[in-house]
């Protein structure tokens, strides 16, 4: 039996304008080379473009989008007896947290566009909208998971 303890769960910061974690969570998956000012102005500007486009609260915008493109399960790679089975598990919310943020992220950084606060902006709002690339990945994501049911009980 193992005498280290387990690591403990650390809390994230707010950011200094809206005073949000999941704002924070965005802000550090959009970081590149530590520039972190920069990625708070692409986040920035990107809240205030879905303020003027919808007219509603940016946060609540926010909020609905990571909501609706957290997954519930996906797959893990099982390898028994030579062969390798994709066996669905569930995902704790603190990661299918984080997965929805990156897939967001992913998904603005593959969009059509200039800058990337139009891009994460727009793809924000179609998030929130239950459209758009980060959508379809979490539903194909919950397709495959459904399709390697069987091999559940690997896990």
């Amino acid at each position: 039996m193992s005498r280290r303890s387990n690591a403990g769960g650390r809390t994230a910061k707010s950011d200094p304008i809206y005073r949000n974690r999941s704002v924070n969570m965005l802000v550090n998956r959009i970081l590149r080379d530590g520039k972190k000012s920069l990625a708070y102005g692409i986040l920035y500007r990107a809240m205030e473009q879905i303020k003027r486009t919808t007219g509603k609260n940016p946060l609540s915008v926010l909020r609905q989008a990571i909501r609706g493109v957290t997954p519930n399960v996906t797959v893990r790679a099982r390898r028994i007896g030579g062969s390798t089975y994709q066996a669905p598990a569930e995902i704790m919310p603190a990661q299918g947290k984080a997965l929805a943020v990156r897939w967001i992220l992913g998904a603005s950084r593959k969009r059509s566009g200039r800058d990337m606060a139009s891009k994460s902006g727009y793809e924000l709002m179609d998030a929130a909208r239950n459209s758009g690339s980060a959508i379809r990945r979490r539903e194909e994501t919950h397709k495959v998971a459904e399709a390697n049911r069987a091999f559940a009980h690997f896990r």
